[in-house]
């Protein structure tokens, strides 16, 4: 896809800018300023959207449990938020789509280890004060055949996009708000941005964490905050699935080759 990068705009000096971010991705789109921000109800409608996508992955229809059935809410997922964004913002959607770079994907590599490092410890710190509860993928994993698993490998990718989509838009949403309506600065706005995403990522993962809310804010939440900064630094969707996919295969690999529990995938 056409690299869209946003420049600084005007007014945005080097100070403004978080300390992770790289200057050369310029600023984030849709939250400021003309002509690239977006009007409240547009950011309504956008929600909406994502909340749409949310529900017709997470929808129990028996369909869905087939070969072929499992691929369409995992498409949908991130298309129909996608599609919301494309109606009103034009071609401004392009925005969320860079090409990566080499170096780009050393950082997908970085963060995904990070990541791992990073929840793991968290996860092996708080088993011991609160009971942990097991991702439901891993027992269904260690039993399916080879030809199963590299389908679900297959259906994960959409999948692990739109947990980005639903991820991003949001933060996004939250930047604008703060920013504009509560006029907090952009660093401020940026981090405040960060920690709901946070918070909003774990809250999706609570029906299948049995709704463990310890887990999910604390564990889960930690990952997403990790994750997603591959987008802020470099303001690319791509580099924070890139990520997320890396992740979540190597922790899936794992569990099926130690044929044990463990808390695969995010």
């Amino acid at each position: 896809m056409r690299e869209h990068q946003f420049p600084a705009m005007p007014g945005l000096n080097d100070s403004d800018y978080y300390g992770l971010e790289r200057k050369s991705a310029g600023d984030f789109p849709f939250y400021r300023q003309d002509p690239h921000a977006l009007s409240g109800r547009s950011w309504g409608l956008i929600l909406l959207g994502v909340a749409l996508g949310f529900a017709v992955m997470t929808a129990p229809i028996g369909f869905y449990t087939t070969t072929a059935g499992g691929f369409v809410p995992a498409i949908l997922f991130p298309l129909i938020p996608l599609a919301v964004l494309a109606m009103v913002a034009g071609k401004g959607w392009r925005a969320l789509f860079r090409t990566p770079t080499r170096r780009d994907f050393l950082l997908m590599v970085t963060i995904a280890g990070t990541n791992i490092l990073v929840s793991v410890t968290v996860a092996l710190i708080l088993q011991h004060v609160f009971k942990m509860n097991e991702n439901p993928v891993n027992s269904v994993l260690v039993e399916a055949s080879n030809t199963a698993r590299i389908l679900f490998y297959l259906k994960t990718l959409p999948q692990l996009f739109g947990e980005e989509v639903v991820s991003i838009l949001p933060f996004l949403a939250i930047l604008w708000f703060c920013h504009e309506k509560l006029t907090m600065t952009r660093k401020q706005a940026l981090i405040s941005a960060w920690l709901c995403t946070a918070l909003i990522f774990g809250a999706l993962h609570l029906p299948t964490y049995d709704w463990n809310f310890l887990q999910c804010f604390l564990v889960i939440g930690t990952a997403r905050i990790i994750l997603l900064s591959g987008y802020i630094i470099t303001k690319n969707i791509w580099v924070s699935t890139g990520a997320h996919i890396i992740n979540d295969w190597l922790l899936f690999t794992l569990m099926v080759l130690l044929h044990g529990g463990g808390h695969a995938g995010i």
